[in-house]
């Protein structure tokens, strides 16, 4: 989709693209300078979705996203310290850190596949239990049982 922006936006300071008239397409990959009709379509779906928009000058999607990846990076490196330094507190933070991780991914999966006011809450409030399930079961194993590392370890062990 960047790209058909993109090659709009070349099209119009003047630029021929490559295989713009060619005889091997059979329309050009760019409408000519001179349809008007609707110019900026495109463009305006996209910049008006609300889905899209957290507010004017909001930085909470960028804080997200960031948390998103420090998160991903911090799964990387508990793997080795729950190896190396099984206990309650590496349990408890795996529990936590892989709910969390879960949560936020199959949310965004949900955002961008539930279309439709009642069916995208019908999808949150079913992605909320299914998150609170599954870190309660984790912290019950985690308590009840073995833990997660030790699990883990036992299961490389056979």
């Amino acid at each position: 989709m960047a790209a058909i922006v993109r090659l709009s936006s070349v099209c119009r300071r003047g630029v021929k693209p490559l295989f713009y008239q060619s005889t091997f397409l059979a329309r050009p990959l760019a409408v000519p300078h001179t349809y008007k009709e609707h110019p900026y379509q495109l463009t305006a779906k996209i910049h008006a979705s609300q889905a899209l928009c957290a507010g004017s000058g909001s930085k909470a999607a960028s804080l997200h996203w960031t948390a998103e990846r420090v998160l991903s990076i911090l799964l990387l490196a508990m793997g080795p310290v729950a190896y190396f330094n099984p206990g309650p507190f590496m349990d408890y933070s795996l529990a936590a850190a892989l709910t969390l991780h879960g949560h936020w991914g199959i949310g965004q999966v949900l955002t961008d596949y539930v279309h439709g006011d009642a069916k995208i809450k019908m999808a949150n409030a079913g992605l909320f239990l299914l998150s609170t399930v599954t870190f309660a079961g984790l912290c019950y194993f985690n308590y009840n049982d073995v833990g997660i590392c030790k699990a883990v370890a036992m299961l490389w062990s056979k």
